[in-house]
């Protein structure tokens, strides 16, 4: 998409000191500044994240209680049953917790639901299944918080729950009407009544209400949580509080699952998260698990150096694609006690279970924009997007959601309807549009709903599918702008092409892992002046080469789907470029190539 709004940070007198102090240009120092990061030391800790920066895990809620009763399971070998969900954060959770305890020699086990059969979290009918079988204490990994009836049902057959996740439970506010809760700074909002949680025997979550000191890091993710988890069970087995000499190269390893949960759960890439991911990274390239080892193999990655794109767009789908299109279970026997052998099994059936997620994507997507098309919701006056079928597949339609909203940047909503008339649906959003919010000033035409501001799910009668599209549409028309629907580009700096080196680039990777709450870095170069006419490139032509100079510097660019400007990118005509710079090799040779984002051709 081009030609979008452009917001660019406002440049700081105080770059100049800081590129000096620590060695950067001033561009780099200028991100730094735009990520909050003024204090030259604060700086220099985020360039050069250490694991000794991570938080205690007594500082975590609920963590110092659960890790004494799990202590005592691991002591008198009570049955331990870690029941996960179903997507990459729920799996790698499931697997940081297995591979801890298993390694303090305790007697545990993992339970995985069924995405299409059980649903999502704890669900009654597993739980007593799992006490029937014998459990003693059960801990969820990334479910739980609202699951109020299946701990109940636990509680009552004797069995103790610990319940770690990191999701939105529902509070009251003072008028008794439901709010989702995200982080304190939302519950700082309102006056809140009650907390309904779950009567679990201990609650771990970074948000846990009523907690003093707030946690530091608000948004861990579900694998984040199982991992501080894991340290505290460590600490508390060990003497002085300290983890078994044996079990700290066993938590380093677990970094690496840590990794994948977090950069797939898509939190934001800071602070803790940050440390995480970065050092979870580099571990999965020398990982001695069976399963991290046979997922980097399939997808053709042996020697290479990972970065989020990897896990965001080859490890994490392939993980997902368990859940989505079968049992997640699978991925979870790979991450755990697969052998060599087995878990090069498991990564070649999920290789082709996500062959068949893309292709069952791609065909509901076509599906999906001929229909938008048909209702006439792709154009100004509609600000939000409904669209159902009989023949679509649950599992995958909050991804083409997400590539709806990626074309046509509006709300919305993908139904899949069964022959009995039921609808399961999965909508994403927009900046400035709270989904949660939205579909619960709906739900009068629904049975149920719930998630927060950039995704949610619903469940629908097919009778009742035409009120809800009219009332969800007319609410979008009433909380968004024209403006609002134009999406934004958010750059961090103007840079002159001069600036744009090698070096430069360099600076920028040590500024990853990039993702939510900490993008690559954008930058605008204006004024540039087209050398020669485009290259068209891809199998349709759909992309472009571009050749512009700015002085005396020449630079290649390569801009993705604007095939549709090739007429109107003539040579000599002046531009503006949103561009993300990045190595390009090429028989042997290194260049910078500007990857473009946006062009604004001067009329």
């Amino acid at each position: 998409m081009y030609a979008r709004r452009w917001t660019i940070a406002q440049a700081s007198t105080d770059a100049a000191e800081l590129a000096r102090i620590l060695g950067t240009s001033m561009v780099t120092a200028q991100i730094l500044i735009n990520r909050g990061l003024i204090d030259p030391a604060e700086a220099r800790s985020f360039l050069a994240p250490q694991l000794r920066d991570l938080i205690e895990p007594a500082l975590l809620p609920g963590v110092s209680t659960a890790s004494l009763r799990i202590a005592r399971a691991v002591r008198e070998r009570e049955k331990i049953v870690i029941y996960g969900d179903y997507d990459v954060d729920g799996i790698t959770a499931t697997a940081i917790l297995w591979h801890s305890l298993k390694a303090l020699e305790a007697n545990v086990h993992y339970y995985i639901p069924h995405r299409i059969e059980e649903g999502y979290g704890l669900n009654a009918d597993a739980v007593k299944t799992i006490c029937d079988d014998g459990a003693n204490l059960l801990i969820t990994v990334d479910c739980g918080i609202t699951a109020i009836e299946p701990v109940k049902v636990a509680r009552e057959r004797g069995v103790d729950v610990i319940v770690t996740d990191h999701h939105e439970w529902k509070v009251e506010d003072v008028c008794g009407s439901q709010l989702a809760v995200r982080d304190e700074n939302e519950t700082a909002n309102c006056k809140l009544q009650t907390a309904d949680l779950p009567s679990a025997t201990h609650i771990v979550h970074p948000r846990l209400p009523g907690h003093e000191p707030v946690y530091a890091n608000p948004s861990l993710c579900g694998a984040g949580v199982a991992f501080k988890l894991a340290w505290g069970v460590g600490q508390a087995l060990g003497v002085g509080g300290k983890v078994p000499e044996a079990m700290k190269p066993l938590l380093v390893e677990m970094t690496a699952l840590a990794a994948l949960g977090t950069i797939a759960d898509v939190v934001p890439l800071v602070g803790e998260n940050r440390i995480l991911a970065r050092f979870g990274l580099g571990g999965l390239k020398q990982s001695k698990l069976n399963g991290i080892r046979a997922l980097i193999t399939a997808c053709d990655l042996d020697g290479q150096k990972l970065d989020s794109y990897h896990v965001g767009f080859l490890l994490a789908p392939r993980l997902n694609a368990a859940g989505r299109m079968g049992h997640a279970r699978l991925a979870v026997e790979m991450l755990t006690d697969a052998s060599p052998q087995r878990a090069a099994e498991i990564a070649t059936y999920l290789e082709s279970q996500n062959k068949l997620r893309q292709a069952t994507e791609r065909e509901i997507l076509d599906q999906a924009i001929d229909q938008a098309h048909e209702l006439k919701m792709t154009g100004e006056d509609c600000h939000a997007i409904v669209l159902a079928s009989s023949g679509w597949h649950p599992g995958v339609i909050g991804i083409v959601a997400s590539r709806i909203v990626d074309r046509f940047h509006k709300p919305t909503i993908m139904i899949a309807l069964s022959p009995e008339g039921h609808g399961h649906g999965s909508g994403r959003s927009i900046n400035g549009f709270h989904l949660s919010k939205a579909l619960d000033a709906c739900k009068e035409h629904l049975k149920t709903c719930g998630g927060h501001e950039m995704a949610a799910g619903l469940g629908i009668d097919a009778c009742n599918l035409d009120a809800f599209r009219a009332a969800f549409l007319d609410y979008a028309k009433g909380a968004l702008t024209p403006e609002q629907l134009v999406p934004e580009l958010r750059i961090d700096t103007i840079a002159e092409l001069e600036q744009v080196s090698h070096a430069l680039v360099s600076e920028f990777e040590r500024l990853g892992p990039f993702g939510q709450g900490n993008p690559k870095p954008l930058i605008a170069c204006r004024g540039l002046t087209l050398t020669a006419a485009p290259k068209r490139v891809g199998k349709k032509g759909e992309h472009l080469q571009l050749f512009v100079r700015q002085g005396n510097r020449f630079m290649k660019c390569i801009a993705f789907n604007a095939g549709d400007l090739f007429e109107r990118l003539l040579p000599g005509k002046a531009i503006d470029l949103a561009v993300q710079p990045q190595l390009n090799e090429w028989n042997g040779q290194v260049n910078v190539e500007l990857e473009v984002k946006d062009i604004v051709i001067e009329q």
